[in-house]
C-alpha cells in the first residue's frame, strides 16, 4: 500500500497528561558538523560556549545520542519522518545521490534519492495538522525545488536550497564551491551589506519569527549551516581566538570562531524566548547531524577543524567520532535542569517524541523507526528496552568503505561490504574502538550479524555492487 500525507494508516495513540500535551512552541536548533566534544560541558578545552554550557545546565543531556548517519542529508531525512535513511534510501547526500558516486573502486555504490519524497509525512506536517506556524530557517539539502520546504509542510522557508553547504559564510554568501564544482551556489536570505555573517543571518529570521508569531503555537527548524565547511569565522573572532594559548585537544582559531558565534546565535534565540515570557511554553532542542570533521581540507585551511576524542574517527565513518553528536533538550514540564541520560537514542526519535508529547493529531506511518522519549523526559532512568540501534552507509568516504553498523547493548558491529569483514568493540570498556575483538567472540559475531541482515532486509536497504571494471572506469 502506498502511503500518503492524507492516507497513512496508524493513528498515533498518546497517553501523555494534558498539563505537557497542550500547544507547545518548539525550536529545533540543527548544527551541521558539531561534533560531540565541541563545546566547554563536552570537554573542549580550548572552544568558547557559554551560553550552550548554560543551556545543557537548564537541559536534559544525552550521552549517548546518534545521528541517524555519519553523514547530513540521511540525518536530515531521519529527523524530519522518523525513518531510518535505509528505509527512506537515502543514504548519501543530494549531490551524490545523483552522480552515483565514485567509479573507479571496487564496488558501485548503492542507489540513493535525491531528493526526500513528498508523500512522506514530515514533522512539519504533524504539526500543520494542529495549527502550529511552520518555518524552516537555513540548510534543507533534502532535494530541489520541487521538495524544498514549502511541499513538506512549511509555511515559511528561508534559505533552503538543494546545497550542502555555503560558498561562503559572508554576505553575499554565494560563490563557486571549487574548480571541479564551478556551479554558482547562494544562500537567499534577503538583503545585507559586507561582512553580514550567515550565522547571524539566519538567527535574525528566526528571532523575526519567534516575535511574529509569540501569539500562536510555532514549531521553528532553525538549521545552521555553522559549522561545515568553508571554514570560516569573524575576523574579531579568529583574533582573539588566535591569541589564546592552544588546548590539547583543540587548537583551529576559524573554527573555535564558528563555534563561538553558533554560542552566540543560540543566546540570542534563548534571549527572546525569555523576553517574550515563552520560556515556559517553548520547547528547545539543541542538536547536530553528523559527527565532527577530524581530517584536514582545503576548506579547512589544510588544518583538522576539530577532534572527536576518546571516540573513534569523524564524520563520513560508522565509529563513534562518526555518529556521535550533541543532545540537549529543554522541555518545560517535563525535563528537569542540569539532568543527564545514558540511553541509547537516535535522529528517528524526534517525530514520535514530539507526536507523542504534544499530542499531534492525525495518523502517522506505521514503519516509523523512532521511539517516543516521552518517557525518559519524564525520568532519564528509565529503560527504553531498547534492542539495538542500526546505520547503512553504502557509500565510500574518506577512510571509510561502504558499510552497516548495528549497537546493542555494550557490543558494536560494523560490517564492511568490500571484502565481507567485520570489526567487533566492545563500547564499555573500549569506547574508543581501539581493539577489534572479532577474532575472540565468533558466537557474538553471529548473533549481530543475523540481526544487522535482518534489519537490512526488513528496512529492504539498498547494497552497493561488484564494479566490473574499476581499474578502467572514470
Amino acid at each position: 500500500m502506498t502511503l500518503t500525507k492524507t492516507t497513512a494508516v496508524l493513528l498515533l495513540l498518546v497517553t501523555a497528561p494534558p498539563a505537557t500535551a497542550r500547544d507547545m512552541n518548539v525550536v529545533f536548533i540543527l548544527v551541521d558538523d558539531w561534533g560531540i566534544t565541541d563545546a566547554g560541558v563536552l570537554g573542549s578545552d580550548f572552544f568558547e560556549t557559554p551560553v550552550i554550557d548554560r543551556f545543557a545546565s537548564e537541559s536534559l543531556m544525552f550521552t549517548d545520542a546518534y545521528s541517524a548517519s555519519p553523514v547530513c542529508s540521511p540525518t536530515r531525512a531521519a529527523i524530519l519522518t522518523g525513518k531510518s535513511p535505509a528505509r527512506l534510501d537515502m543514504t548519501i547526500w543530494h549531490e551524490n545521490a545523483v552522480n552515483g558516486g565514485p567509479k573507479n573502486r571496487p564496488l558501485r555504490e548503492a542507489k540513493s534519492q535525491p531528493n526526500l519524497p513528498r508523500e512522506e509525512i514530515t514533522l512539519a506536517d504533524l504539526f500543520k495538522r494542529k495549527n502550529y506556524y511552520t518555518a524552516h530557517i537555513g540548510k534543507w539539502h533534502l532535494g530541489t525545488a520541487a521538495y524544498y520546504p514549502e511541499t513538506q509542510g512549511y509555511d515559511l522557508n528561508v534559505g533552503a536550497t538543494y546545497w550542502g553547504a555555503p560558498a561562503s559564510f559572508f554576505y553575499p554568501y554565494r560563490g563557486h564551491w571549487s574548480a571541479t564544482d564551478p556551479e554558482l551556489r547562494y544562500v537567499p536570505v534577503g538583503p545585507g551589506r559586507e561582512g553580514d555573517y550567515l550565522t547571524d543571518r539566519l538567527t535574525d529570521h528566526a528571532v523575526e519569527s519567534i516575535e511574529a508569531h509569540r501569539d500562536e503555537p510555532f514549531f521553528i527548524s532553525l538549521c545552521f549551516h555553522t559549522v561545515h565547511t568553508p571554514i570560516e569565522g569573524k575576523p574579531e573572532l579568529v583574533e582573539r581566538f588566535e591569541r589564546k594559548a592552544s588546548g590539547k585537544r583543540h587548537n583551529h582559531p576559524e573554527y573555535a570562531a564558528m563555534v563561538a558565534s553558533l554560542d552566540e546565535n543560540v543566546g540570542r534565540v534563548l534571549q527572546t524566548i525569555d523576553e517574550l515570557q515563552l520560556a515556559d511554553d517553548t520547547i528547545v532542542i539543541l542538536t547536530s547531524d553528523n559527527g565532527g570533521v577530524d581530517f584536514p581540507s582545503r576548506k579547512a585551511g589544510d588544518r583538522v577543524p576539530t577532534v572527536n576524542t576518546p571516540w573513534r574517527s569523524g564524520k563520513g565513518t560508522l565509529y563513534e567520532g562518526g555518529i556521535r553528536v550533541p543532545l540537549m533538550i529543554r522541555w518545560p514540564g517535563r525535563t528537569q535542569a542540569g539532568t543527564t541520560c545514558d540511553e541509547m537514542v537516535t535522529s528517528e526519535d524526534f517525530l514520535p517524541t514530539l507526536a507523542e508529547g504534544l499530542r499531534l493529531p492525525g495518523d502517522i506511518p506505521p514503519d516509523i523507526d523512532g521511539t517516543s522519549l516521552v518517557s525518559l523526559l519524564d525520568d532519564p532512568a528509565t529503560d527504553l528496552e531498547r534492542d539495538a540501534l542500526f546505520w547503512h552507509y553504502p557509500h565510500y568516504y574518506p577512510r571509510m568503505t561502504p558499510g552497516s553498523a548495528i549497537r546493542s547493548g555494550d557490543w558494536k558491529l560494523i560490517h564492511s561490504y568490500e571484502d565481507d569483514s567485520v570489526e567487533l568493540f566492545n563500547l564499555s570498556n573500549d569506547p574508543g574502538e581501539t581493539t577489534d575483538v572479532s577474532g575472540r567472540y565468533p558466537n557474538r559475531i553471529r548473533e549481530l550479524r543475523k540481526k544487522l541482515n535482518t534489519w537490512r532486509s526488513d528496512v529492504g536497504a539498498n547494497e552497493p555492487a561488484a564494479n566490473p571494471d574499476p581499474l578502467t572506469s572514470k
